[in-house]
């Protein structure tokens, strides 16, 4: 078995805990039967990501890896953007249908059929792997923000461990594959989301402070009180399209 299958196994692992990192959030949606303050654009553009990755990894030669995880993607993404059709409010709902008609539907469907009807298939694989790599640069930079909150703050409050360490990893499997295959388009945005994710993981080393549990009151004690958290992270996700998710 060739090494390059292998780490595009182990990307297929990384890449499918990533986009499964928000099921518990939309869970929470489903069970409430409300988006509330949550934005429905990250996952409109995540599934327009996993479209031109699925699409590239079947127009190139030898990457079933990458078409395989990227379609689950799909799935799942397009079951994110039909929760928040779904249970978001009007105004949302609309702007929703909208961009994922745009987005999701129209733009795709248009780039595929003007590229396989007009260009030869190294154009094809060329157009795909350059729009692919974009989205995902765009993807990777949204972490950006995170670090930033972070320095300010001097807290990882707002920046899971966990999210950060499954992004260093995939960052870093991507880009193993990629040199061993000569594949810029799969490398340059991995290796940058790799060394971004290694940012992250220093300066969670650097501001982590373990927290002290205060004693509960006695009217906690009483009425088994528990104090609300958010579901997801207001500062993780991501303005265009996601790379981290709220935890």
């Amino acid at each position: 078995m060739a090494l390059s299958f292998i780490f595009g196994l182990l990307g297929n692992v990384t890449t499918g805990l990533v986009y499964l990192s928000p099921v518990k959030t939309f869970w929470h949606i489903v069970k409430r039967r409300s988006t509330e303050e949550f934005e429905s654009i990250p996952y409109v553009f995540k599934l327009l990501n996993a479209y031109f990755w699925t699409y590239y990894g079947i127009v190139k030669p030898d990457s079933i890896v990458v078409a395989t995880v990227n379609g689950f993607g799909v799935v799942l993404e397009i079951t994110f953007v039909a929760i928040f059709l779904l249970y978001a409010p009007p105004r949302m709902k609309k702007r929703t249908a909208i961009l994922a008609i745009t987005c999701d539907a129209m733009f795709p469907a248009a780039a595929i059929l003007v590229t396989q009807l007009t260009l030869d298939q190294q154009m094809q694989i060329a157009v795909a792997g350059l729009l692919s790599a974009v989205f995902s640069m765009v993807a990777y930079g949204s972490p950006l923000s995170a670090m930033k909150t972070v320095v300010t703050t001097k807290s990882v409050e707002y920046m899971p461990f966990l999210l950060s360490f499954i992004l260093f990893v995939n960052g870093g499997v991507w880009t193993v594959y990629a040199i061993l295959t000569h594949d810029y388009f799969i490398g340059i945005p991995n290796g940058t989301g790799f060394g971004l994710g290694a940012a992250q993981l220093i300066l969670y080393a650097i501001y982590y402070k373990p927290k002290t549990k205060s004693p509960p009151s006695s009217m906690e004690e009483d009425k088994g009180w528990q104090p609300c958290e958010p579901l997801i992270d207001p500062t993780s996700i991501p303005h265009v399209v996601v790379a981290q998710e709220r935890d």
